[in-house]
């Protein structure tokens, strides 16, 4: 398939879940590093930016009022509240990548991904997990973003996701950061292949 024709078909999309610090930015980084046609979809967020943050490259930072407008108007592909902050992704963002060809990863938690499930959407889904809880709490501490009380109930959220792990198609260990790349950039590369067969079948039956 010349690039011509892989821009005409509509891009993959692959839904990637973990809690926080079991290192999902580390590898979608080395994903968009080493797959060119993959994008990363920038969620809307009522949260504050963290240090290293920029607007539009990490989160598109919108105030309430603001993102209940982009629900309002059906722009959200999915939505939720974590650890009291919303979260949502811009649905015509996504179309646009995917119509362009493009295989676009949403970086999104476990509420998130049913959404995409119930909508109907075709998509991969992935989740990334720690190699232990004990290694996620000393990933967490290490941070020093979070006091006792949060770092507790951040934590308990984290098991009550991991648990949901088993209804993903694919588990990302991540022991060690250049094989779970490695692993990840594999699943991507399947899903992608594996939805290039469905359209041709879906053109060679009519």
């Amino acid at each position: 398939m010349n690039d011509a024709e892989e821009a005409m078909r509509r891009g993959t999309l692959i839904v990637l879940s973990g809690p926080s610090g079991a290192g999902k930015s580390t590898l979608v980084e080395r994903a968009l590093k080493a797959l060119p046609r993959l994008r990363f979809s920038v969620s809307a967020t009522t949260r504050a930016p963290r240090d290293g943050e920029a607007d539009g490259v990490h989160y598109r930072f919108v105030d309430v009022p603001g993102f209940e407008g982009l629900a309002a108007e059906g722009e959200l592909l999915e939505r939720a509240v974590v650890h009291g902050h919303h979260y949502g992704t811009p649905r015509s963002a996504v179309r646009e990548l995917q119509e362009s060809g493009f295989t676009v990863l949403l970086d999104i938690d476990t509420q998130g991904a049913d959404q995409v499930r119930a909508s109907g959407e075709p998509a991969t889904f992935v989740f990334v997990m720690p190699p232990s809880s004990a290694e996620l709490r000393a990933r967490l501490q290490k941070r020093a973003t979070e006091d006792p009380a949060s770092l507790s109930i951040r934590l308990g959220r984290a098991t009550g996701e991991m648990e949901r792990s088993r209804e993903y198609e694919f588990v990302v260990i991540n022991d060690e950061v250049a094989r779970a790349a490695d692993e990840l950039i594999a699943v991507i590369r399947a899903a992608v292949a594996r939805s290039e067969r469905d359209e041709r079948i879906a053109d060679v039956l009519g």
